[in-house]
């Protein structure tokens, strides 16, 4: 109950967060198409602008020869006085203060335009850097509504994700400590108890040579042999179990073969083994890992599927390493969580560890097939 009260309050938290987000991309999208459509307005009028500039420069260049005209004419009535008339002289007057007046407003309408030009030049400049920087802001808002739609909605199955993972890792724990105490057992049960017995034997075999009875002696003297041979071979096995030495002397492929020959053997099943490429010795931790990922697989095909084949191959390329195991057996339902699954989970796990990608295909009464593929670095 408290978990999904947790759950349904993320999820408000997330709405608002997305409504919030939603009416700011919408804000500023209405500044950048204020912004563009003020744009294009300064850019027709600094078009019109421009011509108007060139059009007073022309016409400030014609009434500028006309001024130096007048000022010539001016100067050659100034010099012959006394050869024009009153009204003659004044009309020249008149002349040279209209067109000097004319070019004074001509030139300050001039650089009237080229000041709202240059103004308008910048005003462009600042408008562009606006809608730049209002696409790029709607861009990046437009991510953060991805994540906040798609990823973020995650969150939920990261925390139950993380759960699990911790429970896994009280698990692996428990699992330590179930070990220790098979470990304990078989070694008390096994190597133990025949070691005493051996050594029980041999105060036996003592007696009966000091007896004479050599025959007899020697009887028990193969028997305790025959002890220690088995003795023997139960310690090889339980150090098999915690860690088989051909693996680190044969490499991972004579480790798979044999450990499936045993396994085989041992269960009655049949296993069978393929491999596809080249054989060749491995960084350990590959070695490492995919053992430990094929007996887990074939373990787990052994305890819940019930399978009578299971079949292991492992395919060698030049720059990743590829296992399927399938089996016959009667496989289970994959959208339904598995209470003791913990077993795929520390396959998953191994995989992840090593940026490899793994894979399970299977449905009820059909079997299972796991697929995994890891990157050789």
């Amino acid at each position: 109950m408290a978990q999904k009260l947790t759950e349904r309050a993320l999820d408000n938290v997330i709405d608002e967060m997305i409504e919030v987000v939603e009416n700011s991309k919408d804000e500023i999208f209405h500044i950048s198409e204020e912004a563009r459509q003020e744009h294009e307005q300064l850019v027709e009028e600094l078009k019109e602008t421009r011509k108007q500039v060139i059009q007073h420069i022309d016409n400030g260049d014609k009434l500028q020869q006309k001024v130096q005209y007048s000022k010539q004419r001016l100067a050659e009535v100034s010099r012959y006085f006394d050869r024009y008339s009153e009204a003659e002289i004044r009309e020249v007057y008149e002349d040279m203060h209209e067109m000097q007046t004319r070019l004074a407003m001509l030139q300050q309408e001039e650089k009237s335009l080229r000041d709202k030009r240059d103004y308008l030049e910048r005003r462009l400049v600042t408008l562009s850097q606006t809608i730049e920087r209002a696409e790029g802001l709607a861009g990046k808002i437009s991510v953060i509504l991805t994540y906040l739609h798609d990823d973020f909605r995650q969150v939920n199955e990261m925390i139950e994700d993380a759960r699990e993972k911790q429970e896994f890792g009280l698990r692996i724990i428990e699992a330590q400590e179930e070990e220790r105490r098979k470990i304990s057992r078989e070694i008390h049960d096994g190597p133990a108890q025949m070691l005493a017995n051996i050594l029980l034997r041999s105060e036996l075999v003592d007696k009966i040579f000091r007896n004479g009875d050599m025959e007899q002696a020697m009887e028990e003297i193969r028997s305790v042999r025959d002890m220690v041979r088995t003795s023997l071979y139960e310690v090889r096995r339980i150090i098999y179990d915690l860690r088989p030495m051909a693996l680190d002397d044969l490499g991972l492929i004579p480790t798979i073969r044999k450990y499936v020959a045993s396994i085989s053997d041992y269960s009655g099943t049949d296993v069978e083994f393929s491999l596809i490429g080249e054989e060749r010795r491995l960084n350990q931790k590959y070695e490492i890992a995919f053992f430990r990922l094929v007996q887990e697989s074939i373990q787990n095909a052994l305890k819940h599927a019930e399978a009578s084949l299971i079949h292991v191959e492992l395919e060698m390329g030049p720059d990743d390493l590829m296992m399927s195991v399938r089996d016959n057996g009667k496989g289970f339902n994959p959208s339904m969580k598995r209470d003791k699954s913990f077993g795929l989970i520390g396959m998953r796990e191994r995989v992840d560890m090593l940026n490899g990608e793994m894979e399970i295909d299977t449905e009820l009464g059909k079997g299972t097939a796991i697929s995994i593929k890891v990157p050789l670095s």
